[in-house]
């Protein structure tokens, strides 16, 4: 899981509830839309406080940047019905967001799981969009170690979703022993964010992660500007899986050195750098 650099929100920055026709998500927002707008999706047992490090450099930059916890995630109400958290269903929620920002068109970035559900949602409709980011996101199910580890997790959700403290403590039990600690407050945010996550929301969308075809064809032909972004290193989407990913998608690629799976909170400033230029140009 990302793991935020900081927890408290830059100056430029603020926490509110997006109101939308499809009901209310919390979000952070940072800058005006001096060059655009941004929409940020994060990942499977994410929240907006994964892209918490990119909202400054990225104001700074003239973006108006909009972090989202999606239904039933984190800070986001949402039902105790898996229904509710299909892909499609999922995809509907951003292009809802999408219209609450009342920009012309925006820049979607789409983190791990996020990037599915943009993915699935540019492919309802690409019109709101600016471009499509896919920032450690691949092409269809993750890796088949991850496929094992996620189903033993949605069985555990199954079967004890109404204690995810204790799914919590079971899975802080199986770190591995060479780990540092996560500082006290990051440890607590950390647990605050599992336990406030709707049971339902993580099964359904952990389904998607080992059972999502590829449909990177279907994306190909939608005339959007694109961008593959990931670490140098990546456990559920392999380097070199996403770097054919961009080649069949005709997209960017921008790897960024020294990071795995989370660059947006390993390496903010040089993502969000990647981020910015890549907007400059898509849009010049």
């Amino acid at each position: 899981m990302s793991k935020p650099p900081r927890l408290t929100l830059p100056s430029v920055a603020r926490a509110y509830d997006l109101t939308t026709d499809r009901g209310t998500f919390a979000v952070h927002e940072a800058g005006e839309p001096v060059r655009g707008t941004a929409l940020l999706v994060p990942g499977f047992t994410g929240s907006k406080e994964d892209f918490i490090g990119l909202l400054e450099p990225l104001a700074a930059a003239g973006y108006r940047v909009v972090a989202v916890d999606g239904r039933g995630q984190y800070e986001s109400p949402g039902p105790r019905e898996e229904s509710a958290y299909a892909l499609e269903e999922l995809a509907l929620d951003l292009l809802a967001q999408t219209r609450a920002l009342g920009a012309d068109r925006v820049h979607l970035v789409g983190h791990s799981l996020g990037g599915l559900i943009s993915r699935a949602a540019v492919l309802r409709d690409a019109a709101p969009f600016a471009s499509l980011t896919l920032m450690s996101s691949g092409p269809a199910a993750i890796s088949e170690e991850q496929q094992a580890r996620t189903k033993l997790l949605v069985a555990a959700l199954e079967a004890m979703g109404d204690d995810m403290p204790a799914i919590w403590a079971a899975m802080s039990a199986h770190d591995p022993q060479d780990q540092a600690p996560d500082a006290p407050a990051l440890a607590l945010f950390l647990s605050q964010r599992w336990v406030s996550t709707v049971p339902e929301q993580l099964i359904a969308t952990g389904r998607v992660l080992i059972s999502e075809p590829d449909r990177v064809e279907e994306l190909a032909r939608v005339e959007l500007p694109k961008l593959v972004l990931s670490g140098a290193v990546d456990y559920a989407w392999p380097v070199p899986l996403l770097d054919e990913m961009a080649v069949r998608l005709g997209a960017e690629r921008v790897v960024v050195a020294g990071t795995e799976h989370s660059p947006n909170a390993e390496a903010p400033q040089v993502t969000a750098a990647a981020l910015a230029g890549f907007w400059d140009a898509s849009t010049s």
